[in-house]
């Protein structure tokens, strides 16, 4: 017990009392001399600007241990555990380190950047710990800093690592900690998981990636945390710890209004009838705009109420609490009067940043930070709130003070994408055109995919602010959120027919659920309303015909590869951030829902997408070690066989990256999406910095085509060639426009340029001049 409250671990969380956890004066040397070692954006177009100071922090370190007696609030050696571990303690330690520093202010903020963010890193590998695979003994980290890995992603073109969450996360009963509901996403404390690795291994990563010209990106969650010491202290009443979330007090003469919790559980989901009671009774603003994750007797509303609780002052309570997503991460509050919960979202971030030495932070989460009473009978304002749009603007302009950057991983409407990229993170994840990808390799006719894309540049969506992905940890998301909500009576035509926008947003979920589940392919599973639990490898067996995975032959290999190059394609030869997985670069299947069952009983089909992959060939005992999820199918095989393979997956995108980053498409600027004379073509006409246009043209179909590519941004005379072989296509006729041939399922980039004007003889020309001269003398004469 001594131990655990030594007078140098026992913090201040804002509310007095307790003492710092480290020298103030030491730390903030240490903050002055902590020098950026990269040549950084600025530096490099801004030469004559100072160098600036990269700031520095350290949070508290803490050895938790179990001390004695009941878990409650009478047992203050209880509630100071809990102190020690809380994440609004850790913020203040950090933010007293930092208040005050010149390196807070040496990098400009008040804008989103993403050109810059490009500049810094615009080919992600998105890992997931769960399902990485290591050498045995080796942890997370420790294989996402090894040197081999980055050595493998320099020769493909990869300079960045999105390490998906690795803090703790799950929540407390008592002393014990309870596992994660959400896969690490319902965080706790700012400490790294040990499941996962530590501290030190997390900096080794990012001074490893430093070193081979790559970047960290990191997660933090601005919309809730999980119930940790936080949320256990909140439930006391203790001190500010209420103001972090929505949560609200119920006297005990109201509680018969309240669900009976049932035995075992802390809490419990109330239903809409209760939650209609509560409204009238003035308590919560009730029903919200919509129910992420309705599940009937699980979650049916946004709302839990607690069991009793005894609170600091010996008295016992009983809250409501909001939470958008499960029942375990209660929503934070960004306009508590105490601030608490902004005060610990910042403290977080700049723990990624100055503490472990990330270069940049995904907001998960982040659209859902304000909620408003809306007029009788209508649901309350949640999404699309102002609160949101400035919350995100304080996190991106802290984020990009410290030197760092953002992108949201948010499903939002076009506009929403528009309005938050004015203010708030650098970058933001493409669910607007992923689902259109995937309906246009589906039907082999890209008309959906060509009317996301037109529709953001309308609205003026610039691409470069995308993160352009393959797969993720998640579903195959189809909520198509832009057609379903602001605009869903808007009319649209698709395939002949005039829609309005929430008929087309059925019509392409049903053409998708036909496509790749089911009958078509009973490896891939519904997941709620969300989307697809898929891989990109099994939505592409799907097209293909292919309804049983273990008949799969060389030959059909070799044509999965090609279709996967091709969304390759469709994702990297555009402007903005391209990101895929390990289950990409394997070329993973799905697991059979028999080896996750235990984990699919609530309805998480995702499991399924998730299955191990051993990305460097280190590990073969058939499961991940943190995890124990079972390992996938690999169709391609691991990085270092692929590299020893020019045929391969990973050395044929090798050349995919090597020539978006030799024209820098990825900073270019999307000028049209042209109509096309074969329904499976996609064509997209870039400006490169250079002035030439690229045109990026893809075949979504099973037959060869050959057609026209037409627009009015390329010039008459201009030569076209074709930037993978080098070779001249042909030249843009009086008409805007070239002829083009392509094989089935296969993609390109081609540079239009003018021919260089010659430069004029003067020799000659003189001489010319001279003979005219004499001519006319001797006419004259």
């Amino acid at each position: 017990m001594v131990d655990s409250l030594s007078s140098t671990e026992h913090l201040d969380d804002g509310s007095g009392g307790g003492s710092e956890a480290a020298d103030p004066d030491a730390v903030q040397e240490e903050a002055l001399e902590a020098h950026i070692s990269e040549i950084n954006f600025d530096e490099q177009f801004y030469p004559a600007r100072p160098r600036a100071l990269r700031p520095k922090a350290r949070r508290r370190h803490f050895n938790p241990g179990q001390p004695p007696f009941e878990p409650d609030a009478r047992n203050t050696v209880y509630v100071e555990w809990l102190r020690n571990q809380s994440m609004l303690g850790d913020a203040k330690v950090l933010g007293r380190q930092l208040s005050g520093q010149a390196s807070m202010w040496q990098n400009p903020f008040a804008w989103p950047n993403p050109r810059a963010a490009v500049e810094r890193a615009s080919v992600w590998f998105t890992a997931y710990p769960l399902s990485f695979m290591t050498k045995p003994g080796q942890s997370f980290l420790g294989a996402l800093g090894d040197p081999g890995l980055w050595e493998a992603f320099e020769q493909i073109g990869i300079n960045a690592i999105h390490t998906g969450p690795v803090k703790l996360a799950g929540g407390l009963s008592g002393w014990e900690q309870t596992p994660s509901v959400d896969g690490h996403f319902d965080r706790i404390s700012m400490a790294i998981d040990p499941m996962f690795g530590t501290e030190d291994e997390f900096r080794e990563m990012c001074q490893v990636a430093n070193d081979h010209g790559g970047t960290i990106v990191d997660d933090i969650v601005p919309g809730h945390t999980g119930k940790g010491a936080d949320f256990r202290l909140a439930e006391m009443n203790f001190r500010d710890y209420p103001g972090i979330y929505h949560m609200i007090d119920i006297p005990e003469s109201d509680w018969h209004l309240l669900p009976e919790v049932p035995e075992g559980e802390d809490a419990v989901n109330i239903d809409a009838e209760t939650e209609r009671a509560l409204q009238k009774a003035g308590y919560i603003i009730g029903e919200l705009q919509r129910v992420i994750f309705y599940e009937p007797g699980v979650k049916e509303t946004n709302w839990s109420a607690t069991g009793p609780v005894l609170d600091v002052t010996g008295q016992m309570r009983r809250w409501v609490y909001l939470h958008y997503f499960k029942a375990g991460q209660p929503s934070i509050n960004w306009l508590d009067p105490t601030f608490s919960g902004m005060r610990l979202v910042m403290g977080d971030a700049l723990h990624s940043l100055v503490d472990l030495g990330t270069g940049a932070l995904r907001l998960d989460a982040n659209g859902f930070l304000g909620v408003e009473k809306s007029a009788e009978e209508t649901p309350g304002w949640s999404e699309g709130h102002p609160i949101s749009e400035a919350a995100n603007q304080i996190i991106g302009s802290m984020v990009r003070k410290v030197g760092g950057f953002t992108f949201q991983e948010l499903n939002l409407s076009i506009d929403d994408i528009k309005s938050t990229s004015a203010n708030g993170p650098d970058l933001s994840y493409d669910f607007v055109t992923r689902p259109g990808y995937h309906h246009a390799l589906v039907t082999a006719d890209t008309e959906f995919l060509r009317l996301t894309l037109r529709l953001a540049m309308e609205i003026g969506v610039d691409q470069a602010s995308l993160v352009h992905a393959l797969q993720n940890h998640d579903e195959l998301t189809y909520e198509l959120v832009h057609f379903t909500t602001k605009h869903k009576d808007d009319i649209y035509e698709l395939d002949g027919e005039e829609l309005t926008g929430a008929e087309l947003a059925l019509k392409v979920q049903q053409t998708l659920r036909d496509g790749i589940t089911g009958e078509a392919a009973p490896y891939n599973l519904v997941f709620t309303a969300n989307g697809i639990a898929c891989t990109t490898a099994s939505v592409i067996t799907a097209v293909l015909g292919i309804k049983d995975l273990s008949t799969i032959t060389p030959e059909q290999t070799i044509e999965v590869r090609k279709v996967h190059l091709l969304l390759a394609m469709y994702n990297a030869l555009q402007p903005g951030v391209f990101a895929l997985s390990g289950w990409d670069l394997c070329g993973m299947l799905t697991l059979d829902r028999s080896q996750v069952a235990p984990l699919l009983s609530r309805g998480d089909t995702r499991w399924i997408n998730r299955g191990a992959h051993d990305l460097m060939g280190v590990n073969h005992t058939g499961q991940a070690p943190t995890s124990g999820m079972p390992k996938a199918v690999s169709l391609y095989g691991t990085l270092p066989d692929q590299l020893a393979d020019e045929s391969s997956f990973a050395r044929q995108l090798a050349k995919i990256l090597a020539v978006r980053e030799q024209y820098g498409i990825a900073k270019s600027a999307l000028l049209d999406v042209p109509d096309v004379s074969h329904r499976g073509m996609l064509v997209m006409v870039h400006q490169l910095e250079s002035g030439d246009c690229e045109v990026t043209v893809l075949n979504f179909s099973d037959q060869e085509m050959a057609g026209t590519v037409r627009s009015e941004q390329l010039e008459t005379g201009a030569l076209v060639t074709d930037l993978f072989s080098g070779e001249e296509v042909g030249s843009v006729d009086d008409l805007h426009s070239f002829y083009i041939q392509l094989e089935p399922y296969q993609g390109t980039a081609l540079l239009v340029t003018l021919p260089e004007e010659e430069e004029p003889d003067t020799e000659a020309a003189a001489e010319a001049e001279a003979g005219a001269d004499r001519d006319a003398g001797t006419a004259a004469g």
